[in-house]
């Protein structure tokens, strides 16, 4: 069953969210001894992020953060970075940084595929904040999405 919630506004739905994930966090810590997570960027993820980065009782030492997905070819410092992006929103306001697997925008696609498909091979996953945006896209899949590329 799919826990549907409306709230009245985005900064409830991202305090909402943050909390629900902290304690997905928190959780499997407790369970496993360390929590993998993958974090998305986009407008939808603001008052999330603002939220978590501030929730308490995560060791984020024991947590493992992979990166949903980058812009080819796009130096970390461009403003559109979703590295910079998370760098700014995510990690710099952790005084405790978990371990963080960014995409590499600016690597060879394919090698960087291989790279973090080794990093993620066999993790358990516990979390992904994902998002989906004002066209109803998630990542880079937008409607109509051809799945086949």
């Amino acid at each position: 069953m799919i826990d549907i919630r409306i709230t009245p506004d985005k900064n409830e739905l991202g305090r909402q969210a943050a909390t629900l994930g902290a304690e997905a966090i928190r959780t499997a810590i407790a369970r496993h001894g360390e929590a993998t997570i993958i974090v998305a960027t986009g407008a939808s993820q603001f008052e999330m992020l603002q939220n978590l980065v501030v929730a308490e009782g995560i060791d984020w030492s024991k947590v493992t953060a992979f990166h949903l997905d980058e812009y080819v070819g796009l130096p970390e410092s461009h403003p559109a970075s979703f590295r910079g992006y998370l760098r700014e929103r995510f990690l710099a306001p952790l005084t405790i940084k978990p371990a963080f697997n960014f995409v590499d925008g600016e690597g060879d696609p394919t090698a960087e595929t291989k790279r973090l498909n080794a990093l993620i091979a066999g993790r358990r996953i516990d979390l992904c904040f994902a998002g989906f945006g004002e066209n109803c896209h998630l990542a880079f899949n937008d409607p109509p999405a051809d799945f086949e590329t």
